[in-house]
C-alpha cells in the first residue's frame, strides 16, 4: 500500500505539461499538428524561409529555434517528404533518358544511317517519359501549404491559464 502511495507521489515529478498546439488545416480538416520539439520549415509575411526545430509555443507564438513567431506571421509550411531519395532518382531517370536518345545517336553513326532514322518513335516515347518522370520526381521532393485558401494554421492554446507562470 505504501508502494502504491509513494508512486503516486513520484508520477508528477516525471509529467510532462500539456503545451499548445498548431494545426495545419485543409478545408477545415486536420492535415498536421505541430508541437514543441517537431522540426517546422515555414516561409514568413516577410518572405524569409525559416527552418529549425520548435522549442516552445505560448500566447498565440511560435517559436522556432528560440525566434518568437505570431502563428498569423506564417505564410506558408513546406513539407519534406523523405520515403524516397527524390532528387537522386529524379536525376537518375533524366540520365537515363538522356542516354536513350544518346545511344540512338552512337548507334545511328555506328550504322552509318542517315541523322532521320537514328530514332524510331518508341525512343522517343522512352526518353521523353524517363526525362518527363525525372523532372517530375524532382520536383515533388517537398510539397508546400500555402496558407491563407483552403490551408490555414490554427492556434490551440491547451492551458488558457494566462495568469500561470510558464517555465520558458
Amino acid at each position: 500500500m505504501k508502494s502504491i502511495f509513494l508512486l503516486f507521489l513520484v508520477i508528477p515529478f516525471f509529467a510532462k505539461a500539456q503545451t499548445d498546439v498548431l494545426e495545419l488545416k485543409k478545408n477545415g480538416k486536420n492535415l498536421k499538428t505541430y508541437t514543441p520539439g517537431m522540426y517546422l520549415i515555414t516561409q514568413t509575411i516577410y518572405d524569409q524561409w525559416i527552418e529549425g526545430q520548435i522549442t516552445a509555443m505560448r500566447n498565440d507564438s511560435v517559436f522556432i529555434n528560440n525566434q518568437p513567431f505570431h502563428f498569423k506571421e506564417l505564410k506558408a509550411i513546406r513539407y519534406e517528404r523523405t520515403k524516397l531519395n527524390y532528387k537522386a532518382d529524379g536525376i537518375l531517370l533524366m540520365a537515363a533518358g538522356g542516354g536513350v536518345l544518346l545511344l540512338g545517336a552512337v548507334n545511328g553513326l555506328y550504322r552509318g544511317d542517315p541523322a532521320s532514322e537514328w530514332y524510331r518513335p518508341a525512343s522517343y516515347i522512352t526518353a521523353g517519359a524517363l526525362l518527363g518522370l525525372g523532372f517530375l520526381l524532382i520536383k515533388s521532393e517537398h510539397k508546400i501549404y500555402h496558407l491563407g485558401g483552403k490551408y490555414s494554421l490554427q492556434y490551440l492554446m491547451i492551458n488558457p491559464n494566462k495568469n500561470e507562470k510558464r517555465p520558458f
